[in-house]
């Protein structure tokens, strides 16, 4: 059978499970579809081949034995560098740990791997998740797979842009202010950014322990249901998840769903590329044929969003990244003549020139002299960001916007410009300020280029998300795979 790699997680996993073709002959289509087309692409850091072929037998054999082989059977997935997988490199796309092997499965990772899901390969991305475009990265940026001359957003632009490319059927992000969001409606295809404390972050590589998020990306909302269910719930290990199953409910697609009440954001809409502003009001009038009712409010506190975001998360950085002296583990270094000021000045020149950027921004706003005048405010405005919109979740099931307020644009456009890359964030770190789920789904194109809606929902809401985004998902008929 041809062009097994179009399959989608769950068609693949049935197909296998079925007997029409065996998990190996899977990865295998997958693995010529990557050596086809990541020239191009350039998703991909390092691939996993000889050890995802001999997990795909260990699937095959399971299955002719009649054992469980779990939900994901066979499906290929791909992580991105950030997230630590066990005897495979996770570089963060940085020279920092360029040979760095964990000793260690991150929680997601070894949860997709329990359910049968097979690691295809560590994915591109903006050198330690800072960045929107994944041009910020140590090897080079990656393409978007419908113009290839364009960004596929980032941090996790491997991830979207792997997923989309038919390189893999699934993959893992960081979302910290967008991060999985944002590739998602450059890629067009699905992305989920949950609840703070419903996935483990164990063996996330810190950026913004308050902020980040590891979410999935897939092309259907019925992929990332069993994503979710796979990788969610309580970890021992993260003491920022929730103790209790209960609390993070397991998700399902819906054959009917009641019409609920959905809220458009102005602040989110207004200033939108004008293409960005057309489909989003086109996809939310399916909503009304649906019954849904729909109501344009005002949020006081958005204008604030991004400073209080930038702020709380490049101070989190700098706190973060401080482990990297060089001490316990880095590069061999002269030590003749040792001054400690020259040494560590060293070592930080491995980091990247946005990695540095924020790094000294977040060292100055923690400085004694300022911590009260920008980072003591920020963590204010954050809260009152939060109870602003955790008060307009009680009057509406769901509030809307673009995800992105301007459509991809060719590398090397805007990355001389940080102060326009950071305003790209505006509609997506309200999620992650609130600590509130969020969702990106293929919404419509423009010239070509793929445009997404974004729906945020209350807490350990997810199901709410789930349930429009499919809903939307089968009332508009959106490419989620280019012909490369």
């Amino acid at each position: 059978m041809s062009n097994l790699y179009d399959l989608g997680a769950l068609e693949a996993h049935r197909g296998i499970n079925q007997g029409d073709f065996t998990a190996e002959e899977y990865v295998w289509s997958i693995i010529e579809r990557i050596e086809r087309v990541e020239g191009k692409v350039h998703a991909f850091i390092t691939l996993n081949k000889e050890n995802a072929l001999n997990d795909a037998r260990e699937i095959d054999k399971k299955i002719r034995t009649k054992e469980d082989a779990g939900s994901l059977a066979g499906v290929t997935v791909g992580i991105k560098d950030n997230i630590s997988t066990h005897g495979l490199k996770t570089t963060c796309a940085s020279k920092m740990l360029e040979n760095y092997v964990p000793p260690y499965d991150a929680t997601v990772v070894e949860r997709l791997k329990n359910h049968g899901a097979i690691v295809i390969g560590k994915l591109n991305l903006d050198e330690f998740g800072m960045g929107s475009t994944t041009e910020y990265s140590r090897y080079g940026p990656t393409h978007n797979p419908w113009n290839l001359d364009y960004v596929p957003g980032g941090s996790s632009g491997g991830s979207g842009a792997a997923v989309s490319s038919r390189e893999c059927a699934i993959s893992l992000g960081s979302d910290t202010g967008g991060s999985v969001r944002c590739p998602a409606s450059f890629c067009s295809v699905v992305g989920l950014k949950p609840t703070y404390g419903s996935v483990s972050r164990f063996g996330l590589i810190s950026y913004a322990n308050s902020l980040e998020q590891i979410g999935p990306i897939c092309r259907t909302v019925e992929d990332v249901v069993t994503v979710m269910n796979a990788i969610s719930g309580h970890d021992p290990n993260d003491n920022t998840c929730f103790l209790l199953r209960s609390n993070v409910p397991y998700l399902h697609i819906k054959k009917d769903t009641a019409p609920s009440s959905i809220a458009i954001v102005k602040e989110l809409i207004d200033g939108c590329d004008p293409a960005v502003s057309r489909t989003i009001y086109s996809a939310l009038d399916k909503f009304k044929e649906f019954g849904w009712e729909s109501t344009e409010i005002s949020l006081k506190s958005v204008n604030y969003a991004l400073p209080s975001y930038y702020t709380i998360a490049m101070a989190e950085a700098s706190s973060n990244l401080a482990r990297y002296d060089n001490i316990r583990y880095g590069f061999s270094l002269p030590v003749e003549g040792f001054e400690w000021n020259t040494y560590i000045s060293n070592v930080r020149s491995n980091f990247g020139e946005e990695v540095k950027r924020r790094i000294l921004i977040g060292s100055y706003v923690l400085s004694s002299g300022y911590y009260s005048k920008y980072y003591l405010k920020a963590r204010q405005l954050r809260s009152l960001l939060r109870q602003e919109l955790l008060s307009n979740f009680g009057k509406y099931d769901l509030l809307v916007g673009p995800t992105m307020p301007v459509l991809p644009f060719r590398i090397g456009e805007k990355i001389d410009d940080p102060l326009k890359m950071y305003l790209m964030d505006v509609d997506t770190v309200l999620a992650n300020l609130a600590g509130i789920p969020a969702i990106s789904i293929p919404a419509g194109h423009s010239n070509g280029l793929p445009i997404g809606l974004q729906l945020m929902a209350g807490p350990f809401q997810e199901q709410k998300l789930i349930d429009a985004a499919s809903l939307l998902e089968n009332a508009i008929d959106i490419a989620r795979s280019p012909e490369i």
